[in-house]
C-alpha cells in the first residue's frame, strides 16, 4: 500500500512524499530515497521503495523543491533546501531511524544529511556526488553566461554555487560514523567514479564500494537489479551484526 502526502518545508511551500508500507515491517529503519539533480520521485524510485518493502522496509520517496509535485522554483533550489526539504520529510513521518538511499546529487543530500541527523543509520549512494568538483562544468558555465540552462528549461546560478560551496566532502570525512556503501558505474562520464574511489578510501567508517563494468550513470535495468540485490544484501549484513 502506498499513500502520498504534501509535507510543509517552509514560507508555505510544501514536498510531495510518496509511503510505502511493508506487508510486514521486520526492520526498524526506514528506507528513504533522495532523488537526483535533476530527477523527482518517479520511475526509479518506485522501483527501490517497492523492493524495500517487500524486504520489510517501511519506505518513502518524495520530490525535492522545484522538482517533480513539489511547490518552488528550481532555480532557487540549492544543496542547503534539500537538506531542509529532507529534514522536514523526516519529521512529518517520525520514524525510529533512516536508512539514506541517494542517487547522484541526492547521495551528495545524504552524505551530508547523515553528518548532522543521529536518525541515520546506514547510507546506500548510487553514482554520488561527493566532491564538489564534479560540478565545473556547471560552474563554468555560470561564471561564463551568469546561468546554467538546462534542455529542459531549468537553470541554475551563482545562488547554486555560493550555497554549494558551503558544504565540503571534507567535512564529511571528518564526521560520518554510519555504514556506507557505493555503487557506481565504471563508465560513468556525469560523476568520475574517481571520486567514489577516492571518497571510500579517505571515509574512516564502515565502506563498501561496488564498481560496475560498462555501466554509465544511468544503469541499464541488470545493473539497477545488481544495485538492489548488493542494497538489501548489506544491509541485512549490518543487522546481523
Amino acid at each position: 500500500m502506498a499513500e502520498t502526502h504534501s509535507v510543509p518545508v517552509i514560507d508555505d511551500e510544501s514536498v510531495v512524499a510518496t509511503r510505502h508500507y511493508a506487508p510486514s515491517s521486520s526492520h526498524d529503519p526506514w528506507f528513504v530515497c533522495c532523488h537526483g539533480f535533476l530527477s523527482d520521485r518517479s520511475g526509479s524510485y518506485e522501483r527501490r521503495c517497492r523492493r524495500a518493502t517487500a524486504e520489510g522496509y517501511d519506505a518513502v520517496r518524495f520530490d525535492f523543491r522545484g522538482c517533480g509535485d513539489a511547490d518552488g522554483s528550481f532555480a532557487d533550489a540549492t544543496l542547503g533546501s534539500r537538506l531542509a526539504d529532507l529534514e522536514a520529510v523526516l519529521d512529518y513521518f517520525d520514524p525510529p531511524s533512516v536508512v539514506l538511499f541517494g542517487s547522484s546529487f541526492g547521495g551528495k543530500v545524504a552524505f551530508h544529511a547523515a553528518v548532522d541527523d543521529d536518525r541515520v543509520e546506514a547510507i546506500i549512494a548510487r553514482a554520488p556526488v561527493t566532491y564538489n568538483r564534479a560540478f565545473d562544468d556547471y560552474r563554468a558555465v555560470v561564471d561564463r553566461e551568469g546561468e546554467c540552462r538546462f534542455d529542459d528549461g531549468r537553470y541554475v546560478d551563482d545562488r547554486f554555487f555560493e550555497d554549494f560551496d558551503a558544504y565540503s566532502f571534507d567535512d564529511v570525512v571528518d564526521a560520518l560514523t554510519v555504514p556506507t556503501t557505493i555503487v557506481h558505474g565504471r563508465e560513468d562520464a556525469s560523476v568520475p567514479v574517481d571520486d567514489s574511489f577516492e571518497a571510500a578510501r579517505r571515509l574512516e567508517t564502515d565502506v563498501v564500494l561496488r564498481a560496475i563494468p560498462d555501466e554509465g550513470h544511468r544503469f541499464s535495468s541488470t545493473a539497477e537489479e545488481k544495485l538492489l540485490d548488493s542494497t538489501f544484501d548489506r544491509l541485512e549484513r549490518l543487522e546481523d551484526g
